[in-house]
């Protein structure tokens, strides 16, 4: 299978180049042969005129060649200045740098690129959007003079996204060479100074990002037109719908242990979207956690059609039929060391018809999988390779596949387009209003603001773990909710 096909690619010192396609298009591949992880069959790598060969990311990293990728490389039981330092630790004049000296210079980097991070924070401790911020410092800490950047802006909110464009723009200004991947058009056409899109695994334009608009992209992209999605006006009063998901006065502490969400009460209802919004870090997780069963609160209780969890575990949720889209898929939401089959029936393996007494029925299983890899468009050779080898998009089309086939009462997803092309946003949003639409009482957490405001029936904001704010779709304003993100309620 060929995922690249006589590429041309070219970054100039000084310029933001950015990288487009479809999820499987190809842009994952090429960038992990700039970046040394691969190796090409054929073609050729310059670097500054000269050819070089890359047999390792070090070779890469020796050449002035650093990748942030979207499956976040850190080592969890570390802080985040000792992550940023892995293999590359400094020396003072006679002796090594102390921790505290170390968690002094990455909080000089912090805050000299704007890419804000707890020095001496434990990486586990972090939100997925943190741990894409000590991503790029780690990069930035290596000086590296061409950076790879895949889908950074993915888990960071608008103003986030802002100071990381900034940071951008000041790197290019000193010669560097940004290669952007990413499947936010406006953000590409914001940042960007030229945009090469790849479709099939080849090379179908190179354009001046001026001359351009997102429409063009999108044709580019996908080789026809693509229109957005959005929930239409509900044909029947939600009020008259049962409640399906309750929140009462929910406290609950975070891995660092302490409280992370704070008296939060909401509730949504039959055929509801009610959207979260807020900078990553907010207590999102620790909320969503809570209503999976996952996190056991400190007070309060989550009651799901009218009944309370009692111990608060994953499985008790199932029985509830929960279903819950974590931000964190490799880590969380799937398995990556065993099939998208076996991915795919985690949590129905062992009732029918899926098993047999003690017995799996996996013919059954691979069948079901291949089903459900159509329905969803799951690119891959077939149901029984390893979900470590797929694409972040495809990736995340398994985890929703699982979850959203579920047929669940009540769900839970946490920023569920991160990663996906445009066409593949278009469907999991438009399947996400369907199913809302079936019954379900949807909780929608992402810090995507067109994702809040293209799905919501109704938007909130959580600030430090405190829900600041509610708001009908009809009646909420971007200005509104930003100042709610940030903290301001009057």
């Amino acid at each position: 299978m060929v995922a690249n096909y006589r590429v041309d690619f070219e970054a100039t010192a000084g310029e933001v180049h950015a990288l487009l396609g479809e999820n499987g298009a190809g842009k994952s591949t090429l960038s992990n042969i700039i970046s040394g992880l691969y190796r090409p069959d054929e073609g050729v790598i310059a670097v500054n005129g000269r050819e070089v060969e890359f047999h390792s990311p070090r070779d890469a990293l020796d050449a002035g060649i650093a990748m942030v990728h979207q499956h976040f490389r850190l080592v969890p039981s570390l802080t985040v200045a000792q992550n940023v330092v892995l293999g590359k630790e400094s020396a003072g004049r006679f002796f090594r740098l102390t921790n505290r000296e170390i968690e002094a210079r990455i909080a000089d980097l912090s805050a000299k690129h704007h890419v804000h991070v707890e020095p001496g924070a434990r990486v586990w401790q972090l939100s997925v959007g943190e741990q894409q911020r000590v991503e790029i410092l780690k990069a930035l800490y290596r000086e590296a003079t061409i950076l790879i950047l895949d889908e950074p802006t993915a888990v960071l909110a608008p103003p986030e996204a802002e100071t990381l464009f900034d940071a951008l723009r000041q790197m290019t200004a000193g010669g560097r060479t940004v290669i952007f991947i990413s499947h936010k058009l406006d953000e590409v056409l914001a940042v960007a100074d030229r945009v090469t899109v790849l479709r099939d695994g080849r090379n179908v334009a190179t354009v001046a990002a001026s001359e351009v608009d997102s429409r063009t992209l999108a044709r580019l992209m996908v080789g026809r037109e693509v229109a957005a999605s959005r929930k239409p006006p509900a044909p029947v009063i939600l009020e008259e719908h049962a409640v399906v998901i309750e929140v009462e006065g929910i406290t609950a502490a975070g891995d660092r242990g302490a409280a992370a969400v704070h008296d939060v009460s909401l509730s949504i209802r039959e055929g509801e979207i009610l959207g979260i919004a807020g900078v990553a870090g907010n207590g999102q997780r620790e909320l969503a956690e809570v209503i999976a069963g996952m996190r056991p609160p400190l007070s309060g209780k989550v009651l799901i059609r009218q009944k309370a969890y009692r111990a608060h575990t994953p499985s008790e949720a199932i029985q509830r039929a929960v279903a819950y889209v974590p931000d964190d898929r490799l880590g969380t939401g799937l398995a990556p060391n065993v099939t998208i089959a076996e991915n795919l029936v985690l949590k129905s393996y062992s009732r029918k018809p899926f098993s047999s007494g003690p017995f799996l029925r996996r013919a059954r299983i691979r069948a079901t999988a291949r089903v459900l890899m159509r329905e969803y468009d799951v690119k891959a050779p077939g149901p029984d390779v390893e979900v470590r080898l797929l694409s972040g998009g495809n990736v995340q089309k398994v985890l929703l596949a699982r979850e959203f086939s579920s047929k669940p009462a009540a769900l839970v997803v946490m920023s569920p387009t991160r990663g996906l092309d445009i066409s593949a946003t278009q469907a999991v949003r438009e399947l996400l209003i369907r199913i809302a639409q079936s019954g379900v009482a949807v909780l929608l957490i992402s810090e995507d603001l067109d994702e809040i405001f293209a799905l919501s029936d109704r938007i909130g904001v959580l600030y430090e773990g405190r829900l600041v704010g509610v708001t009908s779709r009809e009646d909420a304003h971007v200005e509104q909710i930003g100042l709610w993100m940030a903290g301001v309620t009057s």
